[in-house]
């Protein structure tokens, strides 16, 4: 990658009261990128799906991301159109939940600003506002305001992932899963996947999840810039 760099936070706890009424402590990156290691090829695979069940502002799913563009740039740096398409696809396989909204708010932000500085880096004159539209869009729905224990969102609702296939060409379907849902899928087949919410990740198998789970809402095909339009 270039020399790129993302917004951190500073420091690991943002105050006393939160860590006491939250546990919240951040992870530095030489943790981050430690147990990230420890997952080294799925981490960098445009297409592997991760779940940060404790997101906090973002420090493991920015890294996340960092390494997937880098295989994006790797494979289609040299094609705007390319790496536009599998940028938003590495971005769409990202997923995180916290407690704390301002958390969330923060974790978006990084999250987009790294994408669309990478995205502008290459695309250069090619980028496109509909793209990072798209980008947004997927973003505000892939990292929620919840609870990852409780499988609910702040507002008392199941918590909901939306998972975006690369169908063919530039299409993309969208296909909405209750997180409680796939979380008793993989409790009842152990041989096809293990959940540990003790990980920073969660990296889960599309084949797995579509097999064995039944998305709450199954959305007609669209453009991977035109994703906003799925009402």
């Amino acid at each position: 990658m270039t020399g790129l760099k993302d917004n951190k936070a500073v420091g690991q706890i943002r105050s006393k009261e939160r860590v006491a009424e939250h546990g919240e402590v951040f992870t530095d990156e030489r943790e981050v990128n430690a147990m990230l290691d420890l997952v080294k090829d799925e981490s960098s695979r445009i297409e592997s799906r991760f779940l940060e069940p404790a997101c906090g502002n973002g420090n493991f799913v920015i890294e996340v991301l960092n390494r997937k563009l880098g295989t994006v740039r790797r494979k289609y740096g040299r094609s705007p159109s390319d790496y536009e398409k599998f940028s938003i696809i590495a971005v769409s396989s990202i997923y995180g939940v916290d407690i704390l909204e301002d958390n969330v708010k923060e974790c978006r932000k990084r999250l987009y600003d790294f994408w669309n500085a990478h995205y502008t880096e290459i695309c250069g004159p090619d980028c496109r506002d509909e793209v990072r539209k798209a980008a947004k869009y997927i973003i505000r729905h892939n990292i929620l305001h919840g609870d990852a224990l409780t499988m609910l969102k702040n507002n008392g609702e199941p918590i909901v992932f939306a998972q975006w296939d690369l169908a063919m060409g530039n299409k993309v379907q969208r296909l909405d899963y209750r997180l409680d849902s796939l979380m008793r899928t993989h409790d009842e087949d152990q041989d096809q996947m293990e959940l540990d919410f003790g990980m920073p990740e969660w990296n889960t198998d599309r084949e797995a999840d579509t097999a064995l789970s039944e998305p709450v809402r199954k959305y007609p095909l669209v453009n991977y810039w035109e994703v906003q339009k799925c009402r």
